[in-house]
């Protein structure tokens, strides 16, 4: 599993107008190449009336799934395009979509491509960006009368403290960035004086919200 990656928020669409021809783009996240051709179906079903449908996506943990369709357009001024945008934000597991009403002006294939482009950055910023960070769980057990200390100093670090179980004693789980448990497991050794007891649990992704270039 990757330690971070980047990928979009949410589902999104946006409009723009160029040269009287409407380019909607609309954006979502997958996992698999069979929900990028789902999102891309509904699309074309929703606007099947429109001139084209262009789309590209980009799929998996080393980007092994990579596709793009002009969707009638001239070769290489739609897909391509929508997909160099993915590539040059480094968005993983990410569909893009983007229909285009002719509006009876041509663009040519050099205003196509900054279109399509434009189209895509535009969706791409409606959706907003997440890193995605890969973190270890971590179980640490003590007795009550270190429950305030030890609440205290967790808050205010950077590590994610989700849980505090009151059993026969205190549990917390707390989140720490991959690669960054022992010197964590360190830390709370010396903050209780080899007064806890740590256990590693499950691995999961935490979403940072990434400010817009």
């Amino acid at each position: 599993m990757l330690a971070t990656y980047f990928t979009v928020k949410q589902t999104a669409i946006e409009e723009i107008i160029i040269q009287k021809s409407r380019f909607i783009g609309h954006v979502a996240r997958v996992e698999t190449e069979e929900e990028a051709q789902q999102f891309i179906q509904e699309i074309k079903k929703k606007h099947n009336a429109a001139t084209h449908n262009c789309s590209a996506y980009m799929i998996g943990e080393h980007d092994q799934i990579q596709k793009a369709n002009d969707d009638g357009e001239p070769s290489g001024t739609a897909g391509v395009p929508i997909l160099e945008v993915l590539k040059k934000k480094n968005l993983k597991d990410t569909v893009v979509v983007v229909t285009r009403y002719f509006g009876g002006i041509k663009l040519g294939a050099g205003g196509l491509i900054r279109a399509y482009g434009n189209a895509t950055t535009e969706a791409l910023q409606g959706s907003g960006i997440v890193k995605r960070q890969l973190m270890q769980g971590i179980s640490i057990t003590v007795a009550y009368t270190l429950l305030g200390k030890l609440e205290n100093v967790l808050r205010q670090s950077d590590y994610i403290l989700e849980t505090i179980n009151y059993l026969e004693k205190v549990e917390f789980i707390v989140y720490v960035k991959t690669g960054e448990e022992d010197s964590f497991q360190d830390w709370i050794v010396d903050l209780t004086s080899d007064q806890a007891t740590l256990l590693q649990t499950d691995q999961k992704y935490v979403e940072i919200d990434v400010e817009p270039k």
